[in-house]
């Protein structure tokens, strides 16, 4: 079992930068990637970022250039470092960890709402 817990969110103007901490626990080393999903009020949960344990990123379109990903292993936990952000950015975010030993299994946190507006 893994258990994630979110931080960092809140409310930011446009343009404004966040950092979002999600800290794992449990079976860490079941984990083969950590990442971020985002639900906008309305719309279906979308995949922000993620990286794998060796290092590999990947980004949504609409995040990539102003959104940073990253892990310190040692205290299993991700971040996701928000610059330049929009009205769009507005969602409930998820934290994501995924582990393939056997089949492919998701765990997720319960989410940090993260708004921007002026």
């Amino acid at each position: 079992q893994v258990q994630l817990v979110e931080s960092g969110g809140g409310l930011v103007q446009p343009g404004g930068s966040l950092r979002l901490s999600c800290a794992a626990s449990g079976s860490i080393a079941s984990i083969n990637t950590m990442g971020w999903y985002r639900q906008a009020p309305g719309k279906e949960r979308e995949l922000v970022a993620f990286s794998t344990s060796g290092g590999s990123t990947n980004y949504a379109a609409s995040v990539k250039g102003r959104f940073t990903i990253s892990r310190d292993n040692a205290k299993n936990t991700v971040y996701l470092q928000m610059n330049s952000l929009k009205s769009e950015d507005t969602a409930v975010y998820y934290c994501n960890a995924r582990s393939s030993i056997r089949v492919i299994f998701d765990y997720w946190g319960k989410g940090t709402l993260v708004t921007v507006s002026s």
